[in-house]
């Protein structure tokens, strides 16, 4: 290999770096700037990158993670696909209520969250993917029971607060709601002022594989968690359409 070619790949695996590295995408601009590279130089690069399928632009024009590396994750852990592929939902949904938005799927008896719009207002934006709680205190969990994702807890259940389900009785029958209606709500069950509702995602054959919910202030939330939970159900939808058919795609493939 010449010394121009190692260079070029030397300058590419710079410019990859860079953008796997952000924890936010980043701009023609930054990567220039970062690297010292000429503009010329830096858009010649980076449209190699492109076409082969190592970097893309997202709606802005930023620069994120191509197409491989999601098939690489999916490969590892399909979840990363799920919420790359739920990642546009997720954004109209946020755009809509203006509230936090989460992706969740079960873990054995527990609540992964796996992606997450942030709100639009300062009061009651909260970043929960790292955050554990008991799934029968949270809109995301009472779906997964409810479409036998998590085993339903039998006996006593832990109150977080004094409005949170003190038997599993109790959360059955809300369970039956849940069936019912589509979607599942939380009024202070988790932390007082805080409100959600969530609603399933289906997989190919029809199962739920997992849930979105949108959380806030119950100030703001209080009289639109049915309004919301008919809104989600719809999105929710979308996304299990969208599921459907890239499963369908990479089953004959």
């Amino acid at each position: 290999m010449s010394t121009n070619g190692a260079q070029a790949i030397d300058r590419a695996a710079q410019l990859l770096a860079l953008v796997v590295e952000s924890d936010e995408p980043i701009s023609f601009t930054e990567l220039a700037e970062e690297t010292g590279l000429a503009r010329s130089t830096t858009s010649r690069l980076l449209a190699a990158l492109e076409n082969n399928r190592l970097l893309e632009r997202n709606s802005s024009g930023t620069y994120i993670c191509g197409p491989l590396f999601a098939l690489y994750a999916a490969r590892h852990d399909p979840w990363s696909q799920v919420a790359r592929l739920a990642d546009p939902i997720l954004q109209k949904i946020g755009a809509e209520t203006g509230e936090t938005v989460n992706l969740a799927v079960p873990r054995g008896d527990t609540v992964v969250q796996i992606a997450q719009v942030n709100a639009t207002y300062m009061l009651g934006s909260r970043d929960w993917m790292h955050v554990s709680v008991p799934p029968h205190c949270s809109a995301l969990g009472k779906v997964l029971y409810a479409f036998d994702c998590l085993p339903v807890p039998d006996g006593a259940l832990e109150q977080l607060t004094k409005r949170s389900f003190a038997t599993s009785s109790a959360l059955k029958s809300d369970i039956a709601t849940i069936r019912r209606r589509g979607y599942a709500t939380t009024r202070e069950e988790l932390e007082i002022g805080l409100d959600a509702v969530a609603a399933p995602v289906h997989g190919r054959d029809g199962a739920v594989i997992a849930a979105i919910g949108v959380s806030g202030p119950s100030a703001r939330l209080r009289g639109q968690l049915d309004e919301i939970g008919r809104l989600l159900r719809e999105d929710c939808d979308s996304l299990s359409q969208v599921l459907r058919r890239r499963m369908r795609k990479e089953s004959v493939a």
